[in-house]
């Protein structure tokens, strides 16, 4: 493996003046920073992230804190994590994943150990555990869901009440007067998952002003019991003619139900669900939906970390933290 020793030799500089193009701590011609890139791109050359961190104050990794859990959905989550991926990458920084359990003291160690630029915090629940600790930390951070207080910090997230709206509106404009609304797992909510009942909530009261009867379920995160669930639901509420997905998982098992049951979308049944183009297209899935904009937020929450922690290695004032709510976009697929 190529030393910073081997780089130096190759472009006929000294080492100190290659740690000096690497940190940018002291101008150097173009000429030889043109030489020592050439030569570092020719012996492969990888510098030390510790020494980098030093020479810089920088580590160039940011810290993505998602939380995984046995009754939600994880295909979902890790659309996000794409998105942060990706840009991470489009702006020079790695991606340090944890999904500890135990999410504040990760934080806290993380923070502490300087290993990290910044974190992204994924899974935000309503009164989140790592919000305090992101107030002591020195790097900032960005959350990618709303919480009761967000007070200081930068939110991103979908507009959930926006999306339960406009999914009764939608079915309300094609004449459906009865409608069942599939949330996640009961574990979610009681937990501090707000995305749930903020959509629920809101579909609620749309509904009731429409003169629309909803009902509203809660269904597990994976087979059987999904299935299970939604057959239930069918049995249960017989004259409903749309059927409203904040559930990623009975999403995918729609299809399946359907289909044993011999219902048709949209001649039987009319379907909006709320999940991301890119899990509709990974589980052909037929139905019209509320796109979830998991890649999206993920870009946003990632650019607007940068610029926090631009301005914080350059010890710049900063604006306060700032909520931004994506609104709900509709993605046609024919089935409502």
């Amino acid at each position: 493996m190529a030393t910073i020793a081997d780089v130096a030799r190759r472009a006929g500089v000294s080492r100190s003046t290659v740690s000096y193009v690497l940190s940018g701590k002291r101008p150097i011609s173009d000429e030889v920073k043109a030489r020592i890139n050439l030569a570092i791109e020719e012996l492969g050359y990888i510098p030390n992230a510790g020494a980098r961190a030093l020479a810089s104050s920088q580590t160039h990794v940011i810290a993505v804190m998602a939380e995984f859990y046995p009754d939600e959905f994880a295909p979902a989550m890790l659309q996000y994590i794409l998105g942060i991926s990706r840009t991470a990458q489009e702006h020079g920084y790695d991606m340090l994943l944890t999904t500890n359990q135990d999410g504040p003291a990760a934080l806290r160690r993380i923070s502490a150990s300087q290993m990290i630029d910044g974190a992204i915090l994924l899974n935000v629940a309503a009164k989140d555990r790592r919000l305090p600790v992101i107030h002591t930390m020195s790097q900032p951070a960005v959350l990618l869901g709303l919480p009761d207080d967000p007070q200081g910090v930068d939110v991103f997230d979908l507009d959930f009440e926006e999306a339960g709206r406009v999914m009764v509106q939608l079915m309300r404009a094609k004449g459906h007067r009865e409608l069942i609304l599939v949330s996640q797992p009961i574990h979610v909510v009681e937990r501090g998952g707000a995305y749930v009942w903020r959509l629920r909530d809101a579909a609620i009261e749309e509904a009731r002003k429409s003169d629309v009867t909803l009902h509203c379920i809660h269904a597990a995160s994976s087979q059987p019991d999904v299935g299970r669930d939604l057959n239930a639901a069918f049995d249960a509420f017989p004259h409903a003619t749309g059927i409203l997905l904040n559930n990623e998982a009975a999403a995918g098992a729609l299809p399946s139900v359907m289909a044993g049951r011999g219902i048709r979308s949209p001649q039987d049944l009319a379907v909006i669900g709320r999940f991301s183009d890119e899990f509709a297209r990974t589980f052909s899935l037929p139905f019209s939906s509320i796109d979830s904009a998991a890649e999206q937020l993920g870009d946003l929450a990632v650019r607007q970390l940068v610029r926090r922690m631009d301005a914080h290695a350059a010890n710049t004032p900063q604006k306060p933290g700032a909520i931004r709510l994506i609104p709900p976009q509709l993605i046609d697929r024919g089935s409502i």
